[in-house]
């Protein structure tokens, strides 16, 4: 019951945060940065969130990484990547969809249950492949929300309708900037991911594991080579855009499709 109260709490300011960054989107002009009280909300969101996790996830018998539970993770760790960021980075606009994706991520955790157990004497290397893959797809999780908040400015920009909450966002080569440094630090940390799972994880090609594997490698290829674009031929816009939305996706394939189909469908 307390873990539902927490959790609903949790839910319901990242829906005030998420209403509050649309609200400050609208009036910023140049500072690009959020109010106090919205740092305070989603702070205490996060904390809520995190301690409603804690007492789910972790029991005697090991951690329960079930897809509900896992999904809600990410998302709480998505939300404290883009909070520390924002202090230092114009993201601040993406908490319109960050932290409400959060809030759902909380209320499927509430009412639907799944288990999968990591036991306790599970070897730190695989503890360290499964940080490291979760740190990836959170950082590259947000690329994705900035380039779809790029794709939205690219395209008014060239149209000449640069109105609403557009005209508030930080200039196109900045956003895009920021958009590849995103991108760089979630491909070191998905390269050190499947490295450390090729490691220590007995087979990677295993039966229950060689989708994840095919799919993250291609997701890996996908944003290296754009990477590579962008270094050798300065790839921008719209190509970069779709580069980036494509390689979330197989990322997402990879670290939800399977977890789906095994937990959920196979019941296994």
């Amino acid at each position: 019951m307390e873990i539902n109260i927490f959790s609903a709490l949790a839910c319901i300011l990242y829906l005030i945060g998420g209403f509050m960054a649309s609200k400050q989107l609208q009036k910023l002009q140049q500072t690009h940065s959020f109010k106090p009280v919205y740092i305070a909300f989603t702070t205490l969101a996060l904390m809520l969130h995190g301690f409603a996790l804690s007492q789910v996830m972790l029991n005697e018998q090991g951690i329960n990484i079930g897809f509900f539970n896992a999904i809600s993770f990410v998302a709480w760790c998505v939300v404290l990547i883009y909070l520390i960021a924002s202090l230092f980075r114009p993201i601040a606009n993406l908490g319109i969809a960050i932290l409400p994706i959060a809030g759902i991520t909380v209320l499927l955790d509430m009412g639907f249950s799944s288990t999968h157990l990591l036991p306790t004497d599970t070897a730190p290397g695989i503890k360290a492949h499964i940080l490291f893959s979760i740190m990836a797809y959170s950082l590259l999780s947000i690329a994705a929300l900035q380039a779809l908040v790029l794709s939205i400015q690219d395209r008014h920009l060239h149209g000449h309708h640069p109105g609403g909450f557009i005209r508030n966002l930080p200039p196109l080569e900045t956003m895009e900037k920021l958009l590849f440094q995103m991108i760089s630090i979630g491909f070191i940390l998905l390269s050190v991911s499947l490295i450390s799972g090729a490691f220590f994880l007995k087979d990677i090609f295993a039966q229950h594991l060689v989708h994840k594997t095919v799919l993250s490698m291609f997701a890996w290829v996908v944003f290296g080579i754009l990477l590579w674009g962008r270094t050798m031929f300065g790839w921008r816009g719209r190509v970069a855009i779709r580069w980036t939305l494509t390689g979330f996706i197989v990322l997402l394939l990879a670290y939800f499709g399977s977890k789906l189909v095994l937990e959920l469908i196979l019941n296994q």
